[in-house]
C-alpha cells in the first residue's frame, strides 16, 4: 500500500503529525488528514514538500517563508 508519514517543518527538523495516512484534503485552509484506519486530524497547515518515492509529506505553518 501507499500510505504517507507527514510531517510538520519546524526549524529544518521533522516533526510527527500523522502516521498511515492515506488521503489530505485541503478545505478552507486547513488541511484534513485521514488514515487508513479512519483517524482524523484537521490542521492549520501548508504543503510544503511531498516526496512519493519515500512516503512522506513535510507541512509548514501558515505565514512561513522559506525563501
Amino acid at each position: 500500500m501507499c500510505l504517507s508519514k507527514v510531517y510538520f517543518d519546524r526549524d529544518g527538523q521533522k516533526e510527527i503529525v500523522l502516521e498511515e495516512v492515506a488521503s489530505i484534503v485541503a478545505t478552507g485552509g486547513k488541511l484534513q488528514l485521514k488514515t487508513l484506519f479512519g483517524e482524523q486530524k484537521v490542521i492549520d497547515a501548508h504543503i510544503k514538500e511531498v516526496d512519493l518515492l519515500a512516503h512522506s509529506v513535510l507541512l509548514e505553518e501558515p505565514g512561513v517563508n522559506n525563501t
